[in-house]
């Protein structure tokens, strides 16, 4: 019976078999009987242990296993674990399971297809082509699979083979098969098949997946002469060959064009709009971005409709608005006067930037949701019409902080004429609220006039409005400012004193500040001295450093840390010391603060110490340590930007790729360049190839020369997402220079560039390179 407790672990049991099997792998070939005998055992755990054994075993379990589907098929459960070790097996496998796939028995042939596609065995690619003529409809259709595994030119031709044959069975698979190959060559054959009512919408699916500019015209003509059904699968697959071209190629609107260009648009329009009732998810998306690039009198109304759906055809819907522009200003702004707040709070985001929208928008200024208010201000303040000033202050004594905040933020980034006039009326309100949001206003423009105010605030009771006014005095160039400051610093209260110590580290360094400052230092309020020592730093007071040193064993933690950040802008040795011995501390925000500094200060001996905190503690140090490694040009820099990308933290693991991508020098390339194996990482990486810092071309071009056929399309498609010149120039040249998968990947984005350069050189390819697929790549990209 198995132990009670975490169903992942192991019972007591099956323990004690896994430890067996570990035993009967160091036996070697005198231990394979027995674990031959354990392949149907009804413990998973153990099954996955004897599975793991035998794959590393390699070719010396090979014809034993060959065997096992051979000669012992009374269990399903030892058939699939033998498959699993073939598939895995380190191995000499192709020869005996090629044999496998020439026997009479077709459950053999079947299995024998499985292991050779999910090998990608091109040695295979003859025999599978046979087989998917099979008497046996389950061969036939588990060679096809295992074809559409292995991909290139000879498994295709094998595929569209299997497109003529007649058989039900075997087409649909073929249909689906194709389009994940992406192949450019088997769009013509699923082209062909959309004239068939049986087939279409498959055809249709699988054009979608091929993500080939050649289908575009075909899949546009269905979304006019098609049942709803139709329209809508097209429209999925319209998008997808969309998304597809913007991967390879950037900025692509091969679809959009497509769709703009056709006649009676309104029409289409229209269709698309009646397709979204009765679709599901992902078809109502689709229809949704079809309708924002075909545009028309209904769009707007069917994408309005939209915005209330589930969350990802919300998005899809309101993206759409966005795109038609001015076709939907009207429909939009009407929808905001009339609908409730909740349908407010979806609209304002869409709001074009337009001063006729400014008196909808100041309206929902009075709407009972905080929210919807909050959001007119932001919306005011993106549309740019200062106008909007005016109605703007009115709500800076509003209920909810957060409309406050939203209001005074549209206020500072609109300006006007008559904002100073209204900061200093408001400044002046009975209400406090009012006031404190006008002094932070008036602090925003530094206006000269609004020091009395500042000065009459600072004479207040209200803590609040005191904070208020010291924030604001150093933006004001008087010297009865810095004078107010050097008051408050002697005031009473503590979070007075605290406000004024943070205000001096922002006006200039003079002989009476420092002194102040200092002072601080021994306040006996811990903030107080937080903000004291952090503004020493922000000074770069360097004669203050060892007062600054003396308090990195205050009792306060906020303290250490200012001290830590404070000797971070100091350049003394005293500070370097204590920032190094910092960056060992038990605090775990003392010893983040020590590593971001030490990296500010990017001396050659700190740069260790922030490599082995970059692999070590918590991920939030991690991370710290790592944009701190980050700043130094150095080898060992890449090297530990590489390691951090594998990091068990997904934020960790971004953000190396993240500064891998800004870095200059063809080693951050070829380290990006490393990391498109993995699946988890490879967009990710694709795009931060694709960002042109100094080297990344030569990086990629490099990279090119030997890449693969699963390397080699990623390296093209972040080549012709850059949108440069210098890039398209590598793409002409990489058709001549570059390994054989990478000509072959590169033809459709030479094409793609669409000049008598890039034609001019893909007739020479097509015509005069020495690999067979990569005159026929060449030969399709000009067929477009």
């Amino acid at each position: 019976m198995r132990a009670l407790g975490n169903p992942l672990s192991l019972s007591a049991d099956d323990r004690a078999r896994v430890e067996a099997v570990e035993a009967l792998a160091r036996r070697g070939a005198s231990g394979l009987e027995a674990l031959l005998a354990d392949l149907d055992t009804p413990s998973w755990a153990v099954r996955r242990a004897v599975i793991g054994t035998l794959a590393r075993m390699g070719t010396s379990a090979v014809a034993p296993l060959c065997d096992v589907l051979r000669h012992r098929r009374d269990s399903e459960a030892r058939l699939a674990a033998a498959v699993e070790v073939l598939v895995a097996s380190t191995g000499e496998v192709d020869d005996c399971v090629i044999a496998l796939g020439e026997d009479s028995n077709p459950a053999i042939v079947c299995d024998a297809a499985q292991v050779l596609g999910r090998r990608r065995s091109r040695r295979a690619v003859s025999l599978l082509a046979t087989l998917t003529v099979h008497a046996d409809d389950n061969v036939a259709v588990a060679a096809i699979e295992a074809l559409g595994r292995i991909g290139g030119g000879a498994a295709v031709d094998a595929l569209l083979a299997a497109l003529g044959s007649g058989n039900f069975f075997r087409i649909f698979p073929a249909i689906d098969v194709l389009g994940r190959s992406g192949d450019p060559s088997v769009v013509t054959a699923l082209l062909g098949l959309l004239a068939d009512p049986f087939y279409v919408t498959e055809a249709a699916r699988a054009l979608g997946r091929t993500g080939q500019e050649a289908a575009v015209p075909a899949l546009v003509g269905l979304l006019q002469r098609g049942n709803d059904a139709v329209m809508r699968v097209a429209a999925v697959a319209l998008v997808e060959i969309h998304e597809a071209q913007v991967q390879r190629f950037g900025g692509a609107r091969v679809v959009q064009s497509a769709l703009r260009t056709r006649p009676a648009g309104a029409e289409l329009g229209r269709r698309l709009a009646r397709c979204l009732s009765g679709a599901d998810a992902t078809e109502k998306a689709a229809l949704s971005r079809l309708l924002g690039w075909v545009g028309g009198p209904d769009a707007a109304s069917g994408l309005l409709a939209l915005l209330d759906a589930e969350p990802t055809v919300a998005r899809a819907s309101a993206n759409a608005l966005m795109e038609l522009g001015p076709e939907a200003d009207g429909p939009i702004l009407q929808a905001l006067r009339e609908g409730d707040s909740a349908r407010r709070q979806v609209l304002l985001p869409l709001v074009a930037r337009r001063s006729a929208a400014v008196p909808d928008v100041v309206a929902c200024l009075e709407d009972r949701d905080p929210m919807v208010r909050s959001l007119a201000a932001d919306t005011l303040s993106r549309i740019g019409e200062p106008s909007a000033v005016r109605a703007l202050f009115d709500h800076l004594g509003d209920d909810d902080p957060r409309v406050v905040q939203a209001a005074a933020a549209a206020i500072q980034s609109l300006g006007s004429e008559e904002t100073e006039q209204l900061a200093l009326a408001a400044a002046r309100s009975a209400d406090p609220r009012t006031r404190r949001a006008a002094l932070r206003i008036i602090s925003y423009f530094g206006y000269p006039r609004g020091l009395d105010v500042l000065l009459q605030a600072m004479r207040e009771q209200d803590e609040r409005l005191r904070d208020a006014a010291i924030y604001g005095l150093p933006f004001i160039d008087d010297p009865r400012a810095v004078d107010a400051l050097l008051e408050a610093a002697r005031h009473d209260s503590e979070r007075t004193r605290a406000a004024a110590m943070r205000a001096l580290g922002q006006t200039d360094k003079e002989a009476r500040v420092t002194s102040c400052l200092l002072g601080g230092l021994n306040d006996k309020d811990p903030w107080v001295r937080y903000y004291a020592c952090q503004s020493l730093g922000k000074l770069n007071e360097e004669a203050a450093a060892d007062a600054i040193v003396a308090l990195a064993n205050d009792d306060a933690g906020q303290v250490r840390v200012a001290v830590v950040d404070a000797l971070a802008h100091l350049h003394t040795e005293s500070a370097m010391i204590a920032l190094r011995r910092a960056a060992s501390s038990e605090d775990s925000d003392v010893r983040r603060a020590a590593l971001l500094g030490l990296g500010v200060s990017k001396r050659p001996d700190a740069l260790p110490v922030l490599i082995e905190a970059a692999s070590q503690g918590d991920p939030a140090t991690r991370l710290v340590a790592l944009s701190a490694v980050a700043e130094y040009d150095s080898p060992e820099t890449v090297t530990a930007l590489l390691r951090a990308a594998g990091d068990p933290d997904e934020s960790v693991r971004s953000a190396a790729v993240g500064f891998l991508a800004t870095r200059p020098g063809t080693s951050a390339t070829q380290a990006l360049v490393s990391l498109l194996g993995d699946p988890a990482l490879r967009e990710r990486v694709v795009s931060a190839l694709s960002l042109p810092a100094e080297g990344r071309i030569p990086g990629l071009m490099t990279a090119l020369e030997a890449a693969d056929e699963l390397v080699a399309p990623l390296l093209v498609a972040a080549l012709a997402r850059m949108q440069r010149a210098d890039a398209r120039a590598a793409l002409v040249s990489a058709l001549s220079t570059s390994s054989p998968a990478g000509r072959r990947a590169v033809a459709a984005a030479v094409a793609a560039l669409g000049t008598v350069e890039a034609r001019e050189v893909l007739e020479r390819a097509a015509a005069q390179d020495e690999d067979p697929e990569v005159r026929r790549a060449c030969l399709l990209a000009l067929s477009r």
